[in-house]
């Protein structure tokens, strides 16, 4: 365990008691999830932290809750899903994140590959996710304040891409930035219309795979401090 995990078991005593977090466990493995890696990350990182003090003693619901300017805080159900997704091929490296948030997706994949960088197009949410992270000993993990839609080009290619808010489109962008034999999970459509994708760059193009009937807040174009 290194010296972040040890940060996120400590950050989990006395807030909520072990029953509660094993129940949200017991009901992610119940759903389908069987990463047992996953899984365990899950079980230690304290969601208490990344969620306003009014809602604490909800942290531990597998539902999305508020974390303001209209951004939620994902399910854990579908954290634990997207990331599974993620490292079904293999540990991954280089993860890019596009929409940082409150950070908890974030914690949750840094425990799980060797770098994340993280974009947010909402500078005080980033802002508030680093003080977290700092708190909670996350060391691996790097940020950029801009637009999701644009990734990061500049530290391109990503073995990985997660995205958490449903895209119009898939944003060529994202396409141009993920390493051969990568893969890229994001929510797409609009409204009640959205379905979580996995594309996998190979040799001769990508290959996509449509997934979840799934509700996310939209990604947006466009840095906002």
């Amino acid at each position: 365990m290194n010296q972040g995990q040890e940060h996120m078991q400590r950050h989990g005593i006395g807030m909520t008691s072990q029953r509660t977090r094993e129940r949200l466990i017991q009901r992610l493995y119940e759903e389908g999830l069987s990463n047992a890696q996953v899984l365990e990350v899950i079980r230690r990182t304290p969601r208490h932290l990344f969620v306003d003090e009014a809602l604490a003693h909800r942290a531990y619901e597998d539902t999305a809750l508020p974390i303001g300017h209209n951004q939620t805080i994902s399910q854990p159900y579908m954290v634990a899903r997207m990331t599974e997704l993620l490292l079904a091929a293999g540990p991954l490296d280089k993860v890019m994140e596009i929409g940082t948030g409150s950070g908890y997706q974030t914690a949750v994949l840094a425990q799980l590959v060797e770098r994340v960088f993280s974009v947010e197009r909402i500078q005080s949410l980033q802002d508030r996710a680093k003080e977290r992270l700092v708190e909670l000993n996350v060391r691996n993990v790097v940020f950029r304040w801009g637009d999701g839609w644009e990734g990061w080009p500049a530290l391109a290619p990503y073995n990985g891409i997660i995205v958490t808010a449903a895209a119009r489109e898939v944003p060529q962008a994202l396409l141009d930035q993920l390493a051969p034999g990568g893969r890229l999970v994001i929510p797409v459509g609009e409204g009640e219309e959205q379905q979580l994708l996995l594309i996998e760059r190979q040799e001769e193009g990508f290959s996509r795979q449509v997934l979840d009937s799934v509700r996310f807040v939209p990604l947006l174009n466009g840095p906002l401090a």
